[in-house]
């Protein structure tokens, strides 16, 4: 049958006003078009039920579509106005926050029945954990600078020189942040456009992302929260460098935030890639430090502008202590044992539970030399004994230690958002561990994952959402499985 013929509903490309009826896991939403051929489900990303949009068809086939939110033309009759801007990446922040929890439970839960198939999902349901701060919780912002920004008013792109965020569906097209958004520092995001004005009077250019060209490319700015203190890198190109004096620019951060500069670091980013971080550039401290501290749980660590570190520390606070209850849940089992951390980036969770232990061995593994290394470093900082990383692949490092099976009776997995392999998870199943505890930041793979283990005489006996990032539509999940 001709391709133009399977579809008799929308086509790839084309421009739609919907009103979204429902909303399904990972924030889309979902409107329905009705005619004589029957019903036709559009799926909208970041919209909400109530919400009249426009948005443009990615993908189709002959059940449904898949679309790209352009613009929301008309609120929901649940939103309510908010003293900050709008930006790409808080969708959902006019949105209640009991609202936020409901959707992403009801959703999270329906993917472990359809997924996971789990079909009394709601019995092994523990807890929804709220983040501590619904505002301004964020401790990174990386904001763009953009040659072509975006006027609302013509709904059109101009030439402009910008720094905030990209428009949401226009690659090449930027947006000003002019005030606070609600996610980050207010003081800085107050404040961004002085240092866009600062950086637009050097007469250097911003990055013209269709030209691939430009001077100014990024402004990332940490927060610690134990501190206050501010870390502030400038990702430009090395064309005219000569012309931009870096010392300047750090005495002006300073002036403006004073005591608050921890440090400010320079980045040069020659490639073409839309990435803060270059695969071939260099980055050189200017002024102060070149890292800040945070406290985790009694724990401190520091946080270079590299280091992979949440996003959210006071919600990882409460993340963290549910692993560890889940962990804990036979204390005996881990007192004087041998404790697999898998996946476990900077070791933050491996770290908390020898603090929590007696004479308990964590052996910590994660592909990420940069982030072993900065967990070797902390433990050291903390004083925490007891724990060994290694840098390497999981299943690889499993393949390579036969040692371990049948001799470790707990095993911590938080993988990344692709999930567990599943040839590395059989080597995972393999260890015949008593307990897994699985933290994801991705449901639908956990889900996934989920099945292989029930299907390997392992039971899931609870489950656990944290809301880690309010206004969007992410939710991390912590099961526990247990023989």
């Amino acid at each position: 049958m001709p391709r133009r013929e399977r579809n008799k509903f929308v086509k790839r490309g084309e421009i739609l006003n919907l009103t979204i009826e429902d909303y399904a896991f990972g924030g889309k939403g979902i409107a329905r078009l009705r005619n004589e051929h029957g019903e036709f489900v559009v799926f909208v990303p970041n919209s909400l039920p109530g919400q009249v949009v426009k948005a443009q068809v990615k993908k189709s086939s002959k059940t449904y579509a898949e679309c790209k939110l352009l613009e929301v033309i008309e609120p929901s009759e649940d939103e309510i106005a908010l003293p900050y801007q709008d930006i790409p990446g808080a969708p959902y922040i006019n949105l209640p926050i009991d609202l936020q929890h409901q959707y992403k439970k009801q959703s999270t839960l329906e993917l472990f029945k359809r997924i996971g198939k789990i079909a009394d999902i709601e019995t092994k349901f523990d807890a929804f954990i709220e983040s501590p701060h619904t505002f301004h919780y964020r401790n990174k912002m990386e904001y763009g600078f953009s040659a072509i920004g975006y006027d609302r008013n013509l709904k059109t792109d101009v030439d402009e020189f910008t720094l905030g965020f990209k428009r949401r569906g226009l690659w090449w097209c930027g947006e000003n942040l002019d005030k606070d958004s609600g996610l980050f520092d207010d003081q800085v995001e107050n404040q961004l456009k002085d240092i866009r004005a600062y950086c637009k009077a050097t007469g250097l250019k911003a990055w013209h992302a269709p030209k691939k060209e430009g001077f100014f490319r990024y402004l990332v700015v940490r927060k610690s929260y134990k501190t206050n203190k501010l870390l502030f890198n400038l990702v430009t190109t090395s064309h005219d460098l000569s012309k931009f004096n870096l010392e300047a620019f750090a005495q002006y951060l300073v002036k403006l935030f004073g005591s608050r500069v921890a440090g400010f670091l320079h980045t040069i980013n020659d490639d073409i890639g839309d990435r803060t971080i270059a695969t071939s550039g260099s980055i050189k401290l200017v002024y102060g430090e070149d890292k800040i501290v945070e406290e985790l749980l009694g724990l401190q660590f520091e946080i270079s502008m590299k280091s992979f570190f949440q996003t959210n520390p006071k919600s990882a606070e409460r993340l963290y202590s549910k692993v560890i209850e889940y962990a804990l849940q036979d204390k005996a089992s881990i007192d004087n044992s041998i404790v697999l951390d898998l996946f476990c980036g900077t070791g933050t969770i491996g770290q908390i539970l020898a603090s929590k232990s007696h004479n308990a061995e964590i052996v910590g593994v994660d592909i990420v030399e940069s982030a072993i290394v900065d967990a070797r470093r902390n433990a050291q900082r903390n004083g925490i004994e007891g724990v060994t990383f290694f840098t390497a692949d999981v299943g690889k490092f499993l393949s390579e230690h036969p040692q371990y099976t049948n001799k470790i009776r707990t095993v911590i997995l938080d993988p990344a958002r692709a999930g567990i392999a599943p040839k590395t998870l059989k080597k995972i199943i393999n260890l015949n561990a008593d307990r897994l505890v699985y933290v994801s930041c991705n449901p639908a793979t956990q889900a996934r994952d989920t099945e292989q283990l029930i299907g390997s005489s392992y039971a899931l006996k609870k489950l656990s959402l944290v809301d880690q990032f309010p206004h969007t539509s992410h939710i991390e999940t912590v099961a526990l499985f247990e023989k």
